[in-house]
């Protein structure tokens, strides 16, 4: 059944190292993921002891080891896909809190500097491929600009994140909602007005680090701060076990993979294109 499956889908669907067909699932995942790249970041350092900079230290090479593997396969398998984007947003998180609480780097200087980092990583990607969407990311050259993008919007999502409910004490619920407030006018812009799905996509998913952020930050800390007191384990917990329903959900159906017949391909394939 899976060969028959695999026959089905046009060649340029197979290479693709990441979900094909963007679902709710797939921003579900994502936003869960943020969430827990922030709480677990925090558990680990804070509530265990460890400490930022060993912490820092485990989480990248953890990440490097599954990114080498992500990167090593031939075609896009959906627990090392989420396994690499939940460590990546960790490793994110931990980035921006050296530079914060390590290094003393304001959060309005640390926000710019990811920004322009983000920015530079579009730049030179579209420069070099002319290509920015996520399905075209076939080649180990793209995949490696679409980790180094994704690093980045992690980065700057969690300086943004925490800027706007600290720094600009907005807290924790109302940073939430204007952040998720955002990502309805993105998609409102890409269903309703037809605008490019391209940028939409990559709005929406810049967007869902903040959200992911002051979502974990809000459920997570205590109630004289403006949480909901779940604290840092149970938040990650929660959302680790869902993140694996999920995946395992999709593992089974395959419904973010292109499942076509060969009467209906040419017709999906120009869909996507």
């Amino acid at each position: 059944m899976q060969n028959a499956v695999k026959a089905a889908q046009p060649s340029w669907a197979l290479a693709v190292k990441v979900p094909v067909v963007i679902t709710l699932y797939f921003w579900l995942i994502k936003i869960m993921a943020t969430t827990v790249g922030e709480t677990a970041a925090d558990y680990l350092a804070v509530d265990l002891h460890l400490g930022l900079v060993a912490t820092s230290a485990v989480m990248t090479l953890l990440f490097i080891g599954v990114l080498t593997a992500q990167m090593r396969a031939s075609r896009y398998v959906p627990w090392l896909y989420w396994l690499t984007v939940t460590l990546i947003s960790v490793v994110g998180t931990l980035l921006t809190d050296n530079l914060t609480d390590q290094l003393g780097v304001p959060l309005p200087v640390s926000t710019a500097l990811f920004a322009v980092a983000l920015l530079a990583t579009f730049a030179i990607w579209w420069g070099s491929e002319r290509d920015l969407s996520i399905h075209s990311i076939a080649t180990p050259k793209r995949e490696g600009f679409y980790w180094a993008t994704i690093l980045f919007t992690f980065a700057l999502g969690t300086a943004g994140g925490d800027l706007a409910a600290e720094r600009l004490q907005l807290g924790y619920a109302l940073s939430a909602l204007l952040f998720g407030g955002a990502i309805a006018l993105t998609a409102a812009a890409y269903y309703l007005f037809r605008a490019s799905a391209v940028t939409t996509f990559w709005v929406a998913y810049i967007l869902t680090r903040p959200l992911g952020a002051t979502l974990g930050d809000w459920l997570s800390k205590p109630g004289a701060e403006g949480g909901l007191g779940l604290g840092t384990m149970g938040t990650s917990a929660l959302f680790l076990v869902t993140i694996l329903a999920l995946v395992i959900y999709l593992t089974a159906t395959r419904r973010d993979q292109l499942q076509i017949s060969s009467s209906l391909g040419s017709t999906a394939s120009s869909t996507l294109s």
